[in-house]
């Protein structure tokens, strides 16, 4: 048995707000929504608690990163905060991070991408202790270590190369064979899951891969690729970006599973 997720979400629109709540209930998660108004969401998360909150960066009276801010000041730890904007704008992606938001979304987007992604920050921190839950929460624990990584390298999660890319290290990690016939085996089977053609999954992988170079945190990118960030080579391949992590997660599993 598991504990819901709370949700509070910053619009009570019938174009957002009401219409992501359906979807997120749907997925299993408890969800509030409030008016999109900064003052109104500061008083919503003293007195609902909820677990995670999906504000807009700009919003009437307080903006998501004053919002933040204002909840540190008064000692307020919760909730998780996802913030979403209409633009890719990387230098507010930036502030909204160091401000202490767990993710920053573009609109618009599936909201099952939203519940993933909370599943993604919160889900195996609700699995009860017990030995019937336990192959539930390493199964996401390891979706969950892979979402991570890839989010951290900086690679955003509103275009198709993240869910590419994401799903490419999965089949990795189970197959390792997948690694020796990327072009033959992993790009066919990635884009058979997401009914497109084996080339569209190599170029948006490709796209992933320059989006975190140009805008991921260069020392985030040396501790995995220093190798090859630091000498004349340039970017890695997408087979050894997809092999590295690949290989990265597995040993980080392996070592979880023992513990």
């Amino acid at each position: 048995m598991t504990k819901k997720i709370k949700v509070l979400i910053g619009d009570d629109s019938r174009e957002f707000g009401i219409a992501a709540a359906d979807v997120l209930r749907g997925m299993g998660f408890f969800c509030l929504t409030r008016p999109k108004d900064g003052g109104v969401l500061f008083d919503a998360v003293k007195d609902e608690s909820p677990d995670v909150a999906i504000v807009d960066l700009s919003m009437p009276n307080l903006d998501a990163i004053e919002l933040m801010k204002k909840l540190g000041r008064a000692g307020i730890k919760k909730p998780v905060f996802i913030v979403t904007s209409p633009c890719d704008n990387a230098f507010a992606q930036r502030q909204v991070m160091q401000a202490g938001a767990a993710y920053y979304l573009i609109r618009p987007f599936d909201p099952k991408i939203l519940g993933d992604r909370i599943n993604g920050l919160l889900g195996y921190d609700f699995l009860e202790d017990s030995s019937a839950a336990l192959p539930a929460a390493r199964e996401l624990s390891l979706d969950v270590v892979v979402t991570e990584m890839i989010h951290q390298l900086g690679v955003p999660a509103h275009i198709k190369g993240y869910h590419y890319l994401r799903s490419a290290i999965l089949h990795c990690i189970d197959d390792s064979e997948m690694l020796e016939c990327v072009t033959k085996l992993l790009y066919p089977t990635v884009a058979e899951e997401f009914q497109t053609t084996p080339s569209r999954v190599e170029r948006a992988i490709r796209h992933a891969i320059e989006i975190a170079w140009d805008r991921g945190d260069i020392e985030t990118l040396n501790s995995y690729f220093g190798f090859t960030v630091n000498t004349g080579k340039g970017k890695p391949t997408n087979s050894e970006f997809i092999a590295l992590i690949a290989d990265r997660i597995k040993l980080r599993y392996k070592e979880a599973v023992k513990a």
